[in-house]
C-alpha cells in the first residue's frame, strides 16, 4: 500500500508541476506571446544583476560572500536556461510554423536569443546581457512582423 501512495503522490506532483509551471504542448489554442517576451526580459534583467553581483562578490573571501556568490551564479544560469527553454519549447515547437513565409527569419531570431543566453551562462561580461536584451527585443519585432 505504501508503494501505491508514493506512486500516486509522485504522479500527482508531476501533473500539478506541469500545469502550474509551464504552457503544455496540448494544442489548446490559448497563447500569450507577450507574456513570454516580458518574462524573457525579466530573466535578462536578473542575469544582468547577477553578473554585476558576481563580479562584486568574487573580490570577497568570507564565507557569506562566497555563499552569495554561488547563489548568484546559480541564479544567472537558471534564468539563462529559462530563456532557452521558452524559446525552444514555446516559440520553436508551438508558435513558429514551418509553413509561414517568414519562417527562416523567425527561426534566426529565436536562435540569436538562445545563443545570447548561452553566452550569458559562459561569462559575466556586461555586454553579453545587453546583447541578450537586444536579441529578445529584435526577436519580438520579427515575431510580431514589425519593422
Amino acid at each position: 500500500m505504501n508503494y501505491f501512495k508514493t506512486t500516486l503522490l509522485s504522479i500527482s506532483f508531476t501533473i500539478i508541476h506541469h500545469f502550474a509551471f509551464g504552457h503544455c504542448q496540448v494544442p489548446c489554442g490559448i497563447y500569450t506571446d507577450q507574456v513570454r517576451f516580458e518574462q524573457m526580459l525579466e530573466d535578462q534583467s536578473t542575469i544582468e544583476k547577477a553578473s554585476k553581483l558576481i563580479a562584486e562578490l568574487s573580490a570577497n573571501k568570507d564565507a557569506q560572500s562566497q555563499n552569495q556568490l554561488f547563489r548568484w551564479v546559480s541564479t544567472k544560469e537558471s534564468h539563462a536556461s529559462k530563456i532557452q527553454k521558452t524559446v525552444a519549447e514555446y516559440f520553436m515547437i508551438q508558435r513558429i510554423k514551418p509553413s509561414a513565409n517568414d519562417y527562416d527569419i523567425k527561426l534566426r531570431g529565436a536562435h540569436a536569443v538562445m545563443v545570447a543566453a548561452m553566452k550569458c551562462k559562459q561569462s559575466i561580461a556586461p555586454e553579453n546581457s545587453k546583447i541578450l536584451k537586444e536579441a529578445i527585443l529584435s526577436f519580438h519585432k520579427i515575431y510580431e512582423n514589425k519593422k
